[in-house]
Order: structure tokens, then sequence, then C-alpha cells
């Protein structure tokens, strides 16, 4: 007698059956829709965590490019004696491989007026030819010139500031600060009058609306600061994590006691609450991937006892258990690999249209999304991280896949002559 050839795994034979059971006729209808809500949950679920964590992504980067692109990477401060030798100590730093600026700085506070408003700033005092090499500034003036910046006869301020003090390229800015020239009866407040040279923009707003730029020597006199400096500020090239290495040969090129501040230390609470709410929303919305794969479990649990006399017909005519096994197996897996391609596909697209999206949204609602005062930034941010993306779908594929595996072996090992008999 010949013997009977079993199918190999995931024969085409086991794909139609699979295939049949998915397309659930109208008294089976239920079960579709348990299917549906699952597929349906783990898209959304992919989506939503490519969307989130593509933004969480974008939001450090444009932080970090923007904070490091006008205060510097490191910030070189004075021990023992004030920082009255800052030329030959910023020439020594410059020298650094790979240091691109070193840029001594006089920074305070002070009160900005005009004829319209006032409003607290941060005057900082540079150089010239270090304010060009700043593209953060140079590469995003929107009214005037830095000429007259450059020839110490005005001041360059952001654009919320100009807006918020009512002030064009070529108006007078009245800079007042606390503490002016001595006199008997204490110290009166230095009030001077300055031209606005330029309006810059960076599309941050805590920079935009505080930052007044004042040419270095006319700082140090405004400040009553003689002939030393606040810091000196030093820009690296390459990425910003690996400003670590920079620490020692600054140092040494120093040549005198000083003290380095990273950019990650005067930020650190700042980030570090990004780090924990990126984290936080990642978990959350992996419990919305994982909750559609239960319903891939309840799913294929009914479609398992409703199919139990199918299940039984297969078995007599020869289906093994594992062959049965294998059916629901697909079945399962289809949902999960269907709905997290679906979910990548309109995640990417969401990411990459993100700006658009908020702008449509924010017309449609009569809102302001996002607003700008609140996160800093003037538009939202996504920047992609494949890595991460490749993460959140080998999660949603493997979470899919271990929903299937209890009810597929419950199918597996349905007694066929107490199906027939029951169902």
């Amino acid at each position: 007698m010949e013997k009977v050839r079993r199918p190999l795994p995931f024969s085409a034979f086991e794909w139609l059956v699979s295939g049949r059971y998915l397309r659930a006729r109208r008294k089976e209808g239920f079960i579709s829709v348990i299917a549906g809500f699952s597929f349906l949950g783990i898209m959304l679920g992919v989506a939503t965590l490519i969307i989130v964590m593509a933004v969480m992504n974008g939001f450090r980067k444009e932080l970090v490019d923007k904070i490091v692109g006008l205060n510097g990477h490191l910030l070189v401060q004075p021990l023992e004696s004030p920082l009255t030798d800052w030329k030959d100590v910023s020439e020594r730093i410059s020298r650094v491989p790979d240091v691109k600026l070193a840029a001594p700085v006089v920074d305070g506070p002070a009160l900005a007026s005009s004829a319209h408003n006032a409003s607290g700033v941060l005057i900082r005092g540079i150089r010239s030819e270090d304010l060009n090499k700043l593209t953060a500034i140079a590469g995003n003036i929107q009214q005037g010139s830095l000429d007259a910046f450059n020839q110490g006869q005005g001041v360059a301020i952001g654009r919320r500031l100009a807006d918020q003090l009512s002030l064009r390229a070529g108006d007078n800015i009245t800079l007042v600060a606390p503490d002016g020239a001595i006199k008997s009866k204490g110290t009166a407040a230095r009030i001077k009058p300055y031209k606005v040279a330029a309006v810059f923009s960076i599309d941050m707003s805590e920079y935009d609306s505080v930052m007044v730029f004042l040419p270095l020597a006319e700082a140090q006199a405004y400040f009553n600061r003689g002939n030393d400096v606040s810091a000196i500020e030093v820009f690296i090239e390459g990425s910003p994590d690996k400003v670590d290495s920079f620490r020692r040969p600054v140092t040494e090129a120093a040549g005198r006691p000083v003290f380095l501040v990273d950019w990650r230390r005067r930020t650190s609470a700042f980030f570090a609450a990004l780090q924990v709410e990126r984290n936080v929303m990642f978990l959350i919305l992996t419990l919305i991937v994982l909750v559609a794969a239960l319903n891939i479990v309840s799913g294929l649990i009914m479609l398992v006892k409703d199919k139990g006399s199918d299940i039984a017909i297969l078995r007599t005519v020869g289906a093994s258990r594992g062959s049965i096994m294998r059916v629901f197996l697909i079945a399962g897996a289809a949902i999960g690999v269907l709905g997290t391609i679906t979910g990548l596909l309109v995640g990417m697209l969401v990411c990459l249209n993100i700006e658009t999206i908020r702008q449509f949204l924010s017309w449609i609602t009569n809102t302001e999304l996002f607003p700008p005062k609140l996160y800093f930034l003037s538009k939202l941010p996504a920047e992609i991280d494949f890595g991460e993306t490749a993460a959140v779908v080998a999660m949603a594929l493997t979470l899919s896949f271990l929903a299937t595996l209890y009810p597929s072996w419950r199918a597996a090992r349905l007694d066929p002559v107490e199906a027939l008999r029951y169902g």
C-alpha cells in the first residue's frame, strides 16, 4: 500500500486554509470584526510609536543644534584670577584640532526698552569676527546687516524681542544695566541707547526673545569689566556628544587654571526631563501594540472554537497536528504583519509631512498646536531614526507572533472525535 505523503510545512494548502479562515462568512462576522480591530490596533500602535519617537528625536536634535550653535559646546571659565589674558587663551584653544571657534564673551543681564515696551534681556558682548562665524546668527539675519555691528556702532537683537518692543533695524533700543557708575549715595543704573544694526531669528523663542549682541569692547565698558571677559565659548566640529574628548586638550591649551562646563551640564535638567518623557511615551504606546496582540489571541481562540468541526475533518483526512497549528499561526501572523507594515508606512508618511499636518490641524481647530513659547521651537520637527524604527517593527512582529502560539497550540490539540461529537 502506497504511503500517504504529507504536505511540507507552510505549504500552499496551509496558506489556502488560513486565507479562507481570515475571510469570514456572514455568520462569522463577529470574528472578522475582532480581526479588524486587531489589525487597526497594531497599525495605530506602530504608526504612533514611530511618529512620537521621530518627533522626540527631532525635538532633541533641533534643540541641541540651536543651543550649541549659539552657546558653544564648552564654556571655559576662569579660576583663581580674572580672564584678562583672554586673547592669548582663546588663540591657543582655537589651535586645538577640530575646534572651529573660541569666542571670548561678556555676559550680563539688562532691561531693554523702547518707546512702546520693555523687556528683560541677556546682553552678550562678542567680537564682530566671532559673531560672523556663528552661522546660527550671521546666517539668519532678517532685517539690517552686521556691518554696523562690525564697526562697533550697533547691536543685534532677536526677532521676537524686536516684535515685543516694536523695533526694526535702524531704530534705537535703550539698555539699562543695574550696575553702573559708583556714586557717593550708591550705584546708579547705567542707561545707554544703541542703534539696532540687525534683527536675527534662529527659530528658538527662548533666544529670539532675550538675546542682545553687543560688540565686545562696548560690552566690557558697559558692564565695567575693564579688560577681562566672562568666559570663552568653544565650538567644536562634529557631533556634540563627543565633547568629552575635548576636555583635556582644551584645558592644556588654556595654559592657566580654568573650569570647563559642557552643553549637557548647562541644560542637564531639561534634557533629562526630555529623556524621561521619551521613555515613558515609548512604554505607554507599546501597551497599544500589546493590547492589539491580545485581541489577536481572543480572535483566534474564537476562530478555533468556531472551526472545531472543520479541524476535525482536516485531521481525519490526514492533516497533522503541526499542519493545523501552522494554519492558525499563519492566520494570526498575517494580521500582525499586515498591521505592522501598514503602521510603518503610515508612520513614515506622517513623519515626512509632520509640519504640514500640524499647520492643517491648527487651521481646522483654530488653535495654535505646538506653541513656540512652550516648546522653544517655531515648527514641529521629526527625525526618523532607522534603528529605532526597526526596533519598533521587530517588537510589533514579535508580539504578534507570540500572540498566535497559544490559540494555534490549542487548535492542534483539539480531539477530532470530541469536536465531531459536540461540534
